[in-house]
Order: C-alpha cells, then sequence, then structure tokens
C-alpha cells in the first residue's frame, strides 16, 4: 500500500466502522472480537494512531512535562522513574526537560514544554518565578512542585517534612554524645536548604545544644568536601549532618581519604534522602529517609485532580519520613 495508512484503511481490512477503529484506540469500550480484529489489522497494515492529532481534538495529549535540574543527586533518577511509572498506570506519558534550576533557562525549557500542549508540568528541584506560574495559570496548565518547596502558598507542593527531618537528626546526633556539631547545608538559595538548616538548628537548641558553624554545600560534591575540611580542622566538629546524601559520600570520602579520618570513631555523618548508595558498604550512611513513594503519589493525585477540575486547590503537603541508621554515625546507648 503506498501513502500513509490511515484509520479508514485499517476499518476497510478489519471489516470494521471508522469509529469502532477509534474506539480501540482511544481504551473506549469496544468488545474482544473488535479489538482483535482491529489491531490485526493495524499491526498488518503498520498503522499507528496519531496521539497528538487527537490530542488537539480532545483538548488533552495526555503527556506530563516534568521538569528537573540536578540529575547528578541519586534521589531524582530514581524519583524520575516512579513518577514514569505511576502516571503511566494512569494513562499517561512522561516528556522530561533538564535545566539548571533557576533564571532563563528556567523560561526557555517552560517554553518548549508549553509548545507541546502538556496537560500538567512536574517541576523537580527547580525554582519557578512569578512569572512562569502566572504564564502557566493564564494556559491552563496545572502544576505541581516535587520535592523543592516554596514561600508563598501559591502553587501545589509535596516535599517531606525538611523541618521535621533535620530535627530528628539534631536529637540524635546530641544523644549520641557529640558536642561540636557542624552544618553542611545544601543550597540555601533553595527552600529545601533553607528548611533542612533552620530544622536542624532548632532540633539542636531544643536538646540542649548549639550549632558550632554551618557551610553552604551548594549540592556540589567538591564544595562539600572542602566544607567538611573546614568544619573538621579550623571548628573541631565530631559530628557533621550534611544536607543530602550525595554530598555526604563525599564528605565521608574526603574525611576518609585525603584526611584520614575515621568516620565514625573521629566524626560522626548524617545525611538526608536515603538513596540506594546510601545501603552500600562502602558508605552504610546514616540517612533521613525521604518517602518516596508516598510523595511520588501524592504529587501524581495532586496533578490530576487538577487537570480533571481547574478549581481543585493547590495543597502543600508536606510528608514525615524515619530516621535510617547505619554506621556513619555514633548510635545512642539507648538505642
Amino acid at each position: 500500500m503506498k501513502g500513509k495508512v490511515t484509520s479508514f484503511d485499517v476499518a476497510q481490512r478489519a471489516g470494521v466502522s471508522q469509529s469502532a477503529v477509534s474506539r480501540v484506540f482511544s481504551g473506549a469500550s469496544a468488545s474482544k472480537a473488535t479489538q482483535d480484529k482491529v489491531r490485526s489489522a493495524a499491526d498488518a497494515l503498520g498503522y499507528r494512531p496519531n496521539k497528538l492529532a487527537r490530542g488537539l481534538i480532545t483538548g488533552r495529549s495526555k503527556i506530563i512535562g516534568l521538569v528537573v535540574a540536578y540529575l547528578d543527586n541519586q534521589f531524582y533518577p530514581d524519583a524520575l522513574e516512579r513518577l514514569s511509572n505511576v502516571l503511566k498506570e494512569q494513562g499517561y506519558h512522561i516528556l522530561i526537560f533538564t535545566t539548571k534550576g533557576r533564571g532563563e533557562e528556567v523560561k526557555q525549557t517552560f517554553d518548549q514544554l508549553m509548545d507541546y500542549q502538556v496537560d500538567g508540568i512536574i517541576a523537580a528541584s527547580v525554582g519557578i518565578s512569578d512569572e512562569l506560574t502566572n504564564r502557566c495559570a493564564a494556559a491552563g496548565i496545572p502544576l505541581v512542585l516535587f520535592n523543592r518547596g516554596q514561600r508563598g502558598g501559591a502553587l501545589a507542593q509535596v516535599t517531606s517534612d525538611n523541618l521535621q527531618g533535620a530535627a530528628k537528626i539534631a536529637s540524635f546526633l546530641v544523644k549520641g554524645g557529640h558536642r561540636r556539631i557542624g552544618h553542611i547545608s545544601g543550597w540555601m538559595g533553595s527552600i529545601t536548604g533553607q528548611d533542612r538548616a533552620q530544622g536542624f538548628a532548632s532540633g539542636l537548641q531544643a536538646a540542649g545544644s548549639e550549632l558550632v558553624h554551618q557551610i553552604d554545600g551548594m549540592y556540589r560534591r567538591d564544595t562539600a568536601a572542602e566544607a567538611a575540611e573546614t568544619l573538621v580542622s579550623e571548628h573541631g566538629c565530631d559530628a557533621i549532618f550534611v544536607g543530602n546524601d550525595h554530598m555526604a559520600f563525599a564528605v565521608m570520602d574526603h574525611l576518609r581519604g585525603a584526611m584520614k579520618i575515621s568516620v565514625p570513631n573521629d566524626v560522626s555523618i548524617v545525611g538526608y534522602d536515603d538513596v540506594s548508595m546510601a545501603a552500600w558498604g562502602a558508605f552504610e550512611l546514616t540517612t533521613l529517609r525521604q518517602p518516596v513513594n508516598r510523595m511520588v503519589h501524592a504529587t501524581v493525585d495532586t496533578l490530576l485532580a487538577m487537570i480533571e477540575d481547574a478549581d481543585a486547590s493547590a495543597d502543600q503537603i508536606t510528608i514525615d519520613g524515619p530516621l535510617v541508621v547505619r554506621t556513619s554515625a555514633k548510635v545512642p546507648k539507648e538505642n
């Protein structure tokens, strides 16, 4: 057959109506016999439905745009896979764009996503300006922040309970007998970095201790390693809370390798996220586990509710996670 195969060609070969072909490929009601005939004819002719064209007719592309920065953090590839799987179960697909996380590049990324007529957007570890928020609203595209809060309450967002999680870490370290406790924060330009730092300092105070010194690790391995040397060599820290596991691995490598310091005998290290590498024998990192499955389901549920109902509330959801105790930090005797 010459030319592009159409649904009309499939209908003729299968001996059914063109509307029956449409029902089969749209997922609408059709008998098994009809489905079998249509799919067999489509396979024989090499026919594939044009879902983008159908999206123009229905007003739904069934595509969710996902903007993510900081993919070198092991937390995000895992979270993206889970988001993709959950959305697929709901009949959606993900279109992924990466960005540096702020500024003009984020704006350009959103422009591209809107050109694809996505049904909604999930922004992971990306700062969203008021301008972008308003543009999404004007275009009728729901937006949910994943693992990145934003002040003001205008945007839907799903995060772990960063304040409470960091406070748990503070209590754990004080109970472990540590007296000079430092913090390598995540980028302090982010709400995540700010909340974990605030929760940690408040938790130390509540436990009768105080923060010796804090350095912004910028979510960078090299910066975190340099910060660890400063905290230990210049401030005499015997315990360090590192703002995420990705930086904590670099801190442990640097203390053990370059500085010949024992972890945890000389310095205890605690991270945040509980990525799969945290359980590896080389690290055995004590860390606050982000409840990623619950966060993913809450994100998808929130976004789909906003897609179905333009008046749905933009919920701000925080989910508590447990402290996972391994061997990178001294364990309180009472534990």
